[in-house]
């Protein structure tokens, strides 16, 4: 059974950091393109980055592009979400997604709140 785990959410002030964690299980880590996609209340979900297997290309939205970091320990079965320079608009459930020679994505979180206050 496959599940992603997400963690590290929490209420932070606009301008500083934080870091998610999204621990896999169930799956061959490193064969999954992994990603992080966001939902802030009554809009609807957004990719945010993603990064391939082993090579690690990596993907950004551009509203997030420059502030965001994306990264995955194969090791670990792990990837993280560096979040810099955060903004209130930035406020949204973070959630953590797996694909394989797919475009869609086939496995998901539960989430975790992001809140960013002014």
């Amino acid at each position: 059974q496959v599940q992603l785990v997400e963690s590290g959410g929490r209420l932070v002030q606009a301008g500083g950091s934080l870091r998610l964690t999204c621990a896999a299980s169930g799956l061959t880590f490193s064969t999954w393109t992994m990603g992080w996609f966001r939902q802030a209340p009554g809009k609807e979900r957004e990719f945010v980055a993603s990064i391939t297997t082993i090579g690690g290309s990596t993907s950004y939205a551009d509203s997030v592009k420059g502030r965001f970091t994306i990264s995955r320990d194969n090791a670990k079965n792990t990837v993280y979400l560096q979040m810099d320079s955060l903004k209130p608009e930035d406020t949204a459930l973070y959630y953590c997604a797996a694909r394989r020679f797919t475009v869609s994505w086939t496995y998901w979180g539960q989430g975790t709140q992001v809140t960013v206050s002014s």
